[in-house]
């Protein structure tokens, strides 16, 4: 009769007995991932992100627990607390190459870049200047208002506009209803719901018949150090992609905010963006949303 070595016996059992304290110790294991606070808790910009968040990590099969971090963090702020490891794990936050230099980006476009896609918040008094917009040279005469870190700030300057720059979003709103500046650039994602905070009231109006366009994405950035979470939302993100739930929970969630702004009907304006990452995966059709308004370029 074959008979087993003591020694390897006692190895044999031990590692029995690790598998089976080892194992459901892994499986049930929750991860902890904190993004920013958005202003409050109805704030619509952050619904979607969040969201999609849930959604990819709910196709790696993971535990996890989804927290806002304890204060309200602006992108900004966010992003430093990101590379110093203090108080998130995760923001979603438009590209650019400095961002992608201290950070790790998930090379995924989240809402397939809408964030380059701008409508023009205005003050009512100004709406005759728009009149005269026929092509992007009359366009550069007209000064928008941008945050001071935005990257979008030296995109449109490199484009040759003149920036007014301010430290945050809301305070482009009062610039805008002072009459400072002659437009505030908006993302399509975010124009509908800001204008309900802000409200219709105090000479604010959204311009109905254009808009701006260059390529860019909003990310998930993780920390440098945290690879294996980025590794866990790439994962997830792509499983989403394959499975048509992502393209499900975008158009559930933009059609009818693109349709109500009428994106199709409005002339485009493109843009160059020198601040794009050549790791930016824009021959990737499936990742993007193209208006079928031609551009209008110069």
């Amino acid at each position: 009769m074959y008979s087993v070595n003591p020694l390897k016996k006692a190895v044999l059992v031990a590692l029995a007995l690790c598998s089976s304290i080892i194992l459901p110790t892994v499986n049930a294991a929750t991860w902890t991932i904190n993004y920013p606070r958005p202003i409050d808790d109805t704030d619509a910009r952050a619904q979607y992100p969040i969201a999609l968040l849930k959604l990819a990590l709910d196709k790696t099969g993971v535990n996890y627990e989804l927290r806002p971090s304890d204060r309200i963090l602006l992108t900004s702020k966010a992003l430093r607390q990101l590379r110093e490891n203090r108080e998130v794990n995760v923001v979603w936050s438009m590209t650019d190459s400095q961002r992608e230099k201290e950070l790790t980006p998930i090379r995924i476009p989240i809402a397939k870049g809408l964030i380059g896609l701008r409508v023009f918040v205005i003050n009512q008094n100004k709406k005759a200047k728009f009149n005269d917009v026929l092509s992007l040279t009359d366009m550069r005469k007209l000064v928008p208002i941008q945050g001071e870190e935005w990257p979008d700030t030296k995109i449109l300057q490199a484009n040759g506009f003149n920036v007014f720059t301010v430290p945050e979003f809301r305070e482009a709103y009062n610039m805008i209803k002072q009459g400072k500046g002659d437009f505030f650039p908006r993302s399509v994602m975010e124009v509908k719901a800001e204008l309900e905070v802000e409200g219709r009231r105090n000479s604010l109006y959204l311009e109905p018949s254009m808009a701006l366009y260059y390529p860019t994405a909003m990310y998930y950035f993780v920390s440098s150090s945290n690879k294996t979470l980025a590794n866990l939302i790439e994962t997830g993100l792509n499983r989403a992609i394959d499975d048509g739930s992502f393209d499900a929970l975008f158009e559930s969630t933009y059609s009818p905010i693109l349709e109500s702004l009428g994106v199709n009907e409005r002339k485009i304006f493109t843009l160059e963006n020198p601040l794009l990452p050549i790791e930016t995966p824009l021959t990737n059709s499936a990742l993007w949303f193209k208006p079928t308004t031609d551009a209008s370029k110069e």
